[in-house]
């Protein structure tokens, strides 16, 4: 007999390749080798499902030693578990834009960031603050590889050559680019390469800022 927690793993797995539209109880008993039917013994709805899924993620999120390296090491720890989390699970962006994301593990995370930023010295109002301010960092710089992985998910339930729209988009791309200097002046060129990684320049100067506002009191 099928356990919750296969089913939403089976869920999770499914999500990872169909997305949120390519979810439903009979896609899902058919991954499983089982009937539709037997899904709503443990998960009363889609939906449900859709947020015992995204909190299952949640889990995957490494939790720092706060002690053994100090809240702002601790918050970047978080932030990248968090950050590498949502590109592994494209649908999870969309997903929170229609679902009340909760549970034990999404809970956990929450508790983990705000005990960080309380240890750093803000108080509880501006650890709110601070833990919502980096975890919508994280989204926002998922967005990007998540909204591809989502185009590519829905090219293949609509039977397209992912590869094919993807060659013709990016060379379409490079056409409207040439119109505008600086970004004309950068393709062909090395200069993105060399420039590190942007996540990480983003999240460490965030966490900079941070930091100073604590150190000023």
């Amino acid at each position: 007999m099928l356990t919750k927690e296969q089913i939403v793993q089976a869920a999770v797995e499914v999500l990872d390749t169909e997305g949120v539209n390519g979810l439903n109880m009979r896609r899902l008993g058919a991954h499983l080798g089982s009937a539709a039917s037997a899904m709503y013994y443990h998960v009363k709805s889609k939906d449900k499902l859709v947020v015992l899924a995204a909190d299952h993620v949640f889990g995957e999120i490494p939790q720092p030693d706060l002690i053994a390296v100090g809240w702002r090491e601790a918050a970047a720890s978080l932030a990248r578990g968090a950050h590498a989390m949502v590109v592994r699970h494209f649908w999870l962006i969309p997903a929170m834009s229609t679902h009340l994301i909760y549970g034990p593990n999404k809970a956990r995370f929450d508790e983990q960031s705000l005990t960080v930023y309380e240890s750093a010295g803000f108080t509880e109002d501006q650890a709110d603050q601070a833990a919502a301010a980096v975890l919508m960092f994280v989204i926002g710089a998922a967005q990007g590889e998540a909204a591809q992985a989502a185009w590519r998910a829905q090219l293949r339930r609509d039977g397209v050559d992912a590869d094919k729209e993807l060659r013709e988009a990016t060379a379409e791309v490079l056409e409207i680019a040439q119109a505008f200097p600086r970004l004309r002046a950068r393709i062909g060129s090395a200069t993105a390469s060399r420039s590190g990684d942007p996540f990480e320049y983003g999240l460490q100067s965030l966490l900079a800022g941070l930091a100073a506002r604590v150190d000023a009191g």
